[in-house]
Formats: C-alpha cells, structure tokens, sequence
C-alpha cells in the first residue's frame, strides 16, 4: 500500500521494481488508492509478465486496520481470481468485496472517500457552530449520531476534541489518514469525474478547503478531521 500513482508505478517498474524479477502465476494485491487508469496500465503490465493483478484499496482506517475489520474494494479479470486472492485478504478484513473488473477497486474506492472528505468537513462545520452556540460537544455529538445526520464522520472520528477518547481529534490529531492524502482522492475524484464531463460541485468545494488546510504545513500531515481546527481559525 504506497501513497501516490507514482509511487506504485516506481515499485512495479522502476529500475529493479518488482516485475523485474515477478515469477510466472504470482498474484500482485495492491492496495494503494492512486489513479484508476494507473491502476488498469499497471495491471495490464503485470499481465504480460505473467502476473496475476488485482487492486484493492481498503476503507476503514488505522483503527480497522489494527482491529482487521477493514472493508476491500477489489477489482480483478475474473471471480476465480477474486476468490483465490480472498482468503488472503480476509486475514485483515472482515469484508471483502469483488466490485468488478480491474480498476474497479479503485473507481469504488474513489467514490467512498469522495464522499467521506466532504462529510468530514460538514461534521467539522456542524461541530463547529454548535460549540459556538454554546451546546456541550459531547451532547451535540450524542444528538447528531442518533438523528439523521449521523455519519462514520461524527459516530467513529468525530472531529470535536474530547468527544471520542480514541479518534484523531483527542490526541491532537496524530496517527489517522493524513489532509494531504485526503485532498489527493479529492483530487483524484474531480479527475475522474473531469473524464466523464461530471461536474462536482460539493466535491470541488470540498477540495479546496483541504487544500487551504494543507497549506498550513501543520495540518497537512494530521489527520483529515483536523479541518475542524482549520474551519475553527478562520
């Protein structure tokens, strides 16, 4: 699992990367969340070494990572090769799902955390006016996760310090999925949707405000929920 496209193509095609020596009928699991026609050009390279490619990018972050409880989006040429590489994955994730053909993985991947950086930043913003208002954070959080606007965001890394003892957000922000890395999948979502003429409005708004946290070198290597201390100073 490597942060970035470029980082992944270096591993498998770079000077002594892996498909220098890769033996025929060896499966390649990459769990990296990086572009998706990097992604299905890497996967075609591996093909004609004689590899067996799949991408599977995972949600679920360091807590399910260390729980095993992570989710797997994968993509592969066919469920035969789904199903062998499944036992594998299953050691560190309680769901494994085959989303389709290669590259698909990735496309799902993308969606997800599309989707997560912008609630992030919703639940920051709520967060942020109610404790302005005046209402204790720990019963607005109380209220937000048995209502409708209940999210992995508020519920499991609730940006708010001191509302969940385990989250990011009660130890300063350290450990955690990284703001840069979060506006890199943002970015890598606009780039997807700009392929397809899509226009995302939430999502490019969303991009710029982790961009504007990122500009603050402090913040770019926090966790993602430290948006909240962005939006807070502002």
């Amino acid at each position: 699992m490597l942060p970035e496209s470029a980082h992944v193509k270096s591993a498998y095609l770079g000077e002594n990367g892996l498909l220098s020596k890769l033996k025929p009928g060896t499966v390649c699991i990459d769990s990296s969340t990086i572009d998706t026609n990097v992604s299905v050009q890497i996967s075609s390279t591996i093909i004609k070494s004689g590899g067996i490619p799949l991408d599977a990018p995972v949600s679920g972050g360091v807590m399910g990572a260390e729980a095993a409880t992570l989710t797997f989006m994968v993509g592969s040429r066919n469920s035969n090769e789904f199903e062998n590489a499944k036992s594998i994955l299953e050691l560190m994730g309680s769901k494994v799902i085959h989303c389709g053909d290669l590259g698909a993985g990735q496309t799902v991947k993308i969606c997800n955390n599309m989707l997560l950086g912008s609630a992030m930043i919703a639940t920051a913003e709520a967060m942020a006016l109610g404790t302005k208002l005046g209402v204790d954070p720990k019963l607005l959080a109380t209220v937000i996760n048995s209502s409708s606007g209940r999210c992995w965001s508020s519920e499991v890394s609730n940006p708010c310090p001191d509302v969940l003892p385990n989250a990011p957000s009660s130890r300063d922000y350290s450990g955690g999925f990284a703001t840069k890395l979060m506006l890199k999948d943002m970015n890598l979502s606009l780039n997807a949707a700009k392929s397809q003429k899509l226009p995302l409005f939430l999502a490019s708004l969303s991009t710029q405000i982790y961009g504007h946290a990122c500009a603050e070198n402090e913040l770019a290597n926090k966790d993602f929920s430290s948006v909240y201390k962005w939006i807070n100073k502002k």
